[in-house]
């Protein structure tokens, strides 16, 4: 077993977990919230990630800004968070777009609880796959005589402690945007 490649196909795992969660609103403005949201720009589609199209801050808890690097797109940019469906409603303003976020109610808050213990439970499903993905290796090296039985167990044992603190970790983000989720 090679403890280097699980270990960064596990972090992947939770790396991607990272990611999807920090979309879920919480009811506080994000960059998060719109940098993966596509706009038509240039003859394709751009990315919002601040490096792609401009900056994008938060300077209080209700609201996002947007500030394209070409201010000529600013209405493509509108147009692309509108036509992405997530709730939010962009304004633009000089030459920023605005974005207020409306706080949570009790209903979208259970709502956005429900989406993010799916997105959890997709994580721990990836971190298993990975550990599922070893030990039938593990166990096709035993039965080729490549391991001796002891290498086997310490293996298996291993990944468990591989597989167990990769999942806690994935619950430990997913208690802290819970809680943030349901912080009024």
């Amino acid at each position: 077993m090679d403890e280097a490649s699980v270990l960064a196909k596990m972090q992947s795992a939770v790396s991607a977990v990272a990611g999807d969660i920090a979309g879920v609103r919480t009811g506080r403005a994000s960059p998060a919230l719109v940098e993966n949201i596509t706009v038509p720009a240039y003859g394709g589609t751009q990315r919002l990630r601040v490096m792609e199209v401009g900056s994008i801050t938060s300077p209080d808890p209700t609201q996002i800004v947007i500030s394209p690097w070409d201010k000529s797109i600013i209405g493509d940019i509108r147009k692309g968070i509108l036509e992405a469906n997530v709730g939010l409603n962009p304004s633009i303003d000089g030459e920023v777009i605005r974005i207020a976020i409306a706080p949570l109610t009790t209903e979208d808050r259970e709502k956005y609880v429900k989406i993010l213990s799916a997105k959890l439970e997709n994580g721990k499903i990836m971190v298993r796959q990975v550990r599922a993905d070893e030990m039938h290796e593990i166990k096709k090296k035993f039965e080729a005589k490549e391991i001796t039985e002891d290498d086997k167990f310490a293996f298996e044992k291993k990944l468990q402690e591989l597989t167990d603190s990769s999942i806690a970790k994935i619950e430990e983000m997913g208690e802290r945007k819970k809680t943030e989720l349901l912080q009024i």
